[in-house]
């Protein structure tokens, strides 16, 4: 079996809400929607996705690129995935091109698992089984958070994570606490910094969040300040939790080295899709690091079941408002779905209306 075509569509996807972050706000997530298609008919979906739309024709024209190199090959995602690379090589396979390289390879492997007629994570070896949901959020204040609480709580998930860093710590730990006695005790929360903190200011942040029972801290400083992570690791007893901004597996490498969380949450994009997943759950697994999604729930959800030390899914669910079938969550978990590849369809009214 061949590929025959790699078609890209841009879209500025419909979000619940807007997702504020102390570095910005994003109103509509900007998605690369790749379909790939076969000589023998099978097809396969995912996409790329990047945070400003200003980047969406940047990361498209990343991903068409990238598919005239495949285009032709067998359907042999490990393999298509080596030759990309090995082509790419005096570039490099970072940023952009990086996250087209993702995205691509788990479109790919999305007609793989089509072909065999199997969900992607029983054609990986492992069966579809429920993952512990948490609900991920933008920046709230202490009183707007209580209605974000509480929805999670109908939604029927086991966590919620909430963005940090106001101007002040005040604010951040007002929050937190608004939080906690909305969600009671029997819910996780998380908090997520998105690296807007510089090292000082962090570790005095974190410190002062230690006694409030939170699952973990993400991103406190920059990604690629693996020494400052580790500090704050050592420091606190709160559980420090990195990875979406694992550039390939080489940073992953990097992080672990210098023990500079005690989770990790690879983005299935950045890791540079299936492919590069399943060695990343292999150096968790080594490390004895409880690993995590971030984004792409339908890749998520099947990968996550093939990861022997999978903890917790993320729900930011940036292509809900294209996509056919509903999340199922219930009890605090999430059901992948029971169909061939990572299950995803497309609406393509929707996708003809947020169409860039």
């Amino acid at each position: 079996m061949k590929i025959t075509r790699i078609r890209t569509t841009p879209v500025l996807a419909p979000l619940p809400r807007p997702v504020r972050t102390a570095s910005g706000t994003i109103d509509r997530f900007p998605l690369v929607l790749i379909d790939v298609d076969t000589d023998a008919g099978v097809e396969g979906r995912a996409y790329a996705q990047v945070y400003l739309p200003e980047l969406l024709p940047a990361l498209e024209r990343a991903v068409t690129s990238l598919s005239s190199m495949a285009t032709g090959l067998p359907l042999a995602p490990r393999d298509v995935h080596a030759h990309l690379v090995h082509r790419c090589r005096l570039f490099g396979m970072k940023g952009l091109l990086g996250a087209a390289l993702g995205g691509l390879d788990m479109a790919l492997w999305d007609a793989w698992a089509r072909a065999r007629g199997e969900p992607l994570a029983r054609a990986l070896g492992a069966e579809p089984r429920p993952l512990r949901a948490y609900h991920s959020v933008g920046l709230y204040s202490a009183k707007e958070v209580i209605a974000i609480a509480e929805e999670t709580l109908a939604a029927g998930f086991a966590g919620l994570k909430i963005k940090a860093g106001f101007a002040t710590f005040a604010e951040d730990l007002a929050a937190v606490r608004s939080a906690r006695r909305a969600l009671g005790n029997s819910i996780a929360l998380m908090v997520d910094y998105n690296q807007s903190l510089t090292l000082p200011e962090a570790m005095a942040r974190c410190k002062a969040l230690d006694g409030e029972g939170l699952e973990w801290i993400e991103e406190p400083v920059l990604a690629n300040d693996l020494e400052g992570c580790a500090r704050i690791a050592e420091a606190i007893s709160t559980p420090i939790q990195i990875g979406e901004n694992f550039n390939g597996l080489s940073e992953m490498r990097a992080a672990i080295a210098a023990r500079a969380s005690d989770l990790v949450m690879p983005d299935a994009q950045f890791i540079h899709g299936v492919t590069g997943w399943l060695e990343a759950s292999s150096l968790a697994h080594a490390a004895g690091l409880p690993m995590s999604s971030h984004t792409f729930v339908e890749a998520s959800a099947q990968l996550l079941c093939a990861t022997p030390t999978a903890y917790w899914i993320e729900v930011l669910d940036a292509a809900g408002g294209l996509r056919q079938a509903p999340l199922h969550i219930k009890g605090g978990m999430l059901m992948p779905w029971d169909t061939p590849g990572i299950g995803l369809e497309w609406r393509e009214d929707m996708v003809a209306r947020y169409r860039v």
